[in-house]
């Protein structure tokens, strides 16, 4: 018995490292020395090529190898946009951030700021899921545009804050409309202000000036209801939220201060 026993542990052991050993192989590139301009023209073909990952790890070797070459810092952002269009975008977040520790001042940092940017923006997911990501989206680009305004990256980024915060007013529209349809009016107009108040450029706010009225005329509060129809009318007056909205308005009776401390009718929420 001591015999098997040790020949299993032994066993068990040799399998263990052996399984390691492969678990290295697939992660670790071996290293292979060459000169810098073969391996960077390597790492080049394989981008023409399509072959993104192959590249990507090819230009993290050039600055391996070569750390101190002027292919190096060229290679730190060779190496982020392959990493992008491979879809491996929290490595070149991981890529670009470096390339900005080592290479602040450089000519190339508007750019690196883009990609950072990019990687985030493209994990965006959809409004019923965590946004995260999408602030951090935002963030990024913000910050693309604050550091280089004058720059084309930063035209494109301003594009895509506008589609970023639109993202954002319509998660907010659908927390408010799940409140809605449990009748939490409270915390339904909450998040319509919230739109209002920080996404008012979006194509939500019609929207959310419309579930406002309703909000408004639910909680007894027809006076305020009608103010929200009113800047809905002013600033939408041919759409069919300004339509429902104004419908809302009419059929709901105007109370005096003292009867509006409850609803003079149950409100069901439109079309939530």
């Amino acid at each position: 018995m001591r015999i098997s026993k040790s020949a299993m542990l032994a066993l068990v052991a040799a399998t263990a490292l052996s399984a390691c050993a492969q678990n290295r192989a697939k992660t670790d590139t071996p290293y292979v020395a060459r000169d810098v301009g073969t391996l960077y023209t390597l790492a080049k073909t394989r981008l023409d090529q399509r072959r993104y990952k192959e590249s990507a790890i090819l230009f993290d070797e050039v600055e391996r190898q070569h750390p101190y070459s002027v292919w190096a810092r060229r290679a730190q952002l060779m190496s982020a946009f392959s990493y992008y269009l491979n879809s491996d975008y929290t490595e070149s977040i991981q890529s670009a951030q470096r390339f900005l520790s080592v290479h602040p001042g450089n000519r190339d940092a508007p750019y690196a700021y883009y990609l950072i940017a990019l990687g985030y923006y493209e994990q965006i997911s959809d409004v019923t899921r965590d946004q995260k990501i999408t602030r951090q989206a935002l963030d990024a680009l913000g910050e693309l545009t604050r550091r280089y305004p004058n720059t084309r990256y930063a035209a494109d980024a301003r594009l895509k804050i506008d589609l970023v915060n639109d993202h954002l007013a319509g998660k907010e529209m659908e927390i408010g409309r799940f409140y809605a349809t449990r009748r939490q009016w409270l915390a339904a107009t909450l998040r319509y202000r919230r739109v209002i108040e920080q996404y008012q450029t979006t194509t939500h706010t019609p929207e959310a000036l419309m579930r406002l009225t309703e909000g408004y005329l639910a909680l007894g509060v027809p006076m305020e209801a009608q103010k929200s129809a009113a800047v809905l009318g002013a600033n939408y007056p041919g759409t069919d939220w300004y339509e429902r909205a104004y419908k809302l308005v009419n059929e709901y009776p105007v109370l005096a201060p003292q009867q509006a401390e409850k609803p003079a009718k149950e409100i069901d929420p439109v079309g939530a």
